[in-house]
């Protein structure tokens, strides 16, 4: 009987390790899902939202990007939950979202998937009341003539670290570094250039000499990011305002061709664009995309995916055409997920930019060639020697687009 366990488990064990996980997409031709795990499920936890990554996977998301999945600081706490970007200890999960073993199933189900996972981190700052403040030198913080931490603007909840002192370097390193370990695939780094890029150019180049295939989302538009820091991608602010100016009629085609010009000038040739019609900032504090662009939000959003270097965003409920602001420092989960038109936009989508290498990311992708530019109506291309996409967007109501590939 004890032989006839052991074969069985032996079996099992070969069949489980041989059970095949899903191919992943390049870096360069995928697609970034921005997930609030607070709002995203009734229970707002690492469990309940591993169940929607099938989902997200039949979808064609390539990367799922958490909002900062850390313990949250009491000490000047914004609202009854706090801001996810208040972070207390950077080596924890907070329990709102359940426990380190949650947080390495929700990584597991998702790499079975096909699905790279990564996190958003916030070096800029902590809470005032983090494991830091209290367990480290005071030099560790900027502090004012009266020794207390510093804040910026109104994040009355954070205080500035002092990257001044090379031990925050260093610390902030082995964070990161305890996350990688955990078998993660890179970072969102907020606010990236308000610490010096020279602490991204080492600790980005260290721990590539470990984990070469992390990929790394800057907030910000620094050309230096790329060339200087290493960053994969960065954020397109510039075009996102402009697109929300086009819906309200206050610019078009020859506003959009410059900042194309002058994007592709500016940065380097393999720097990927993240490109959104909305993420959490914009959708708690500005508005949903429908609010702020009404009807020419899917052609915004065919834009993302199909202009030059740009890699797409989708946030948390635009996969389902959800209407309203998330409140940011309180529960307000979406009730149920559905599949929709959107869903079927959005999949749509994804499988034109997954199809077609041409409009890859990067230096990988097709170049970019403006075919007419009549009244408000602009058709462009993107072109590899085997694979041509056309794209004609009327950038005024009715806000029509096609989108054809040879």
């Amino acid at each position: 009987m004890k032989i006839i366990f052991a074969i069985l488990a032996a079996f099992l064990a070969i069949s489980c390790a041989s059970e095949p996980k899903l191919e992943q997409q390049p870096l360069e031709n995928s697609v970034v899902y921005e997930m609030n795990v607070r709002q995203y499920t009734p229970e707002g936890t690492f469990a309940a939202a591993q169940k929607e990554l099938p989902r997200l996977a039949e979808m064609g998301v390539d990367i799922v990007w958490l909002m900062p999945i850390y313990p949250i600081g009491v000490e000047g706490r914004k609202g009854t939950l706090g801001s996810y970007y208040a972070v207390k200890d950077y080596c924890a999960v907070n329990p709102e979202f359940g426990t380190l073993e949650d947080f390495d199933n929700f990584v597991a189900e998702a790499h079975r998937l096909g699905l790279r996972v990564v996190i958003d981190w916030v070096a800029n700052h902590t809470s005032p009341d983090a494991v830091w403040e209290s367990g480290k030198p005071a030099d560790w913080y900027e502090r004012d003539a009266e020794g207390n931490t510093t804040f910026t603007a109104d994040w009355s909840d954070t205080a500035n670290l002092n990257y001044d002192n090379k031990n925050v370097w260093t610390g902030m390193q082995a964070a990161l570094r305890f996350w990688m370990e955990r078998g993660i695939d890179g970072f969102r780094c907020d606010m990236a250039c308000e610490v010096p890029l020279e602490f991204w150019q080492e600790t980005i180049s260290g721990l590539r000499a470990d984990y070469p295939e992390m990929y790394w989302l800057a907030e910000g538009e620094e050309p230096l990011l790329h060339s200087l820091s290493g960053f994969n991608a960065s954020y397109s602010w510039e075009l996102h305002h402009m697109m929300n100016a086009i819906a309200r009629g206050e610019k078009n085609i020859p506003e959009l061709l410059e900042y194309i010009q002058k994007d592709a000038e500016r940065q380097p040739a393999d720097a990927f664009r993240l490109m959104f019609t909305s993420n959490h900032d914009e959708n708690s504090w500005a508005g949903t995309e429908f609010e702020r662009m009404g009807d020419a939000a899917k052609l915004m959003a065919v834009l993302t995916f199909t202009l030059p270097n740009g890699q797409p965003l989708i946030y948390t409920g635009q996969e389902m055409g959800w209407n309203k602001r998330f409140e940011f420092f309180e529960k307000d989960h979406i009730p149920a997920w559905e599949k929709n038109e959107y869903y079927d936009f959005y999949k749509w989508l994804i499988g034109i930019r997954h199809d077609n290498p041409a409009l890859a990311a990067g230096g990988k992708g097709g170049s970019f060639e403006v075919v007419s530019a009549d009244d408000s109506v602009l058709v462009f291309t993107r072109t590899l020697p085997d694979n041509k996409v056309t794209v004609k967007a009327e950038l005024k109501a009715p806000w029509s687009y096609e989108i054809t590939a040879e």
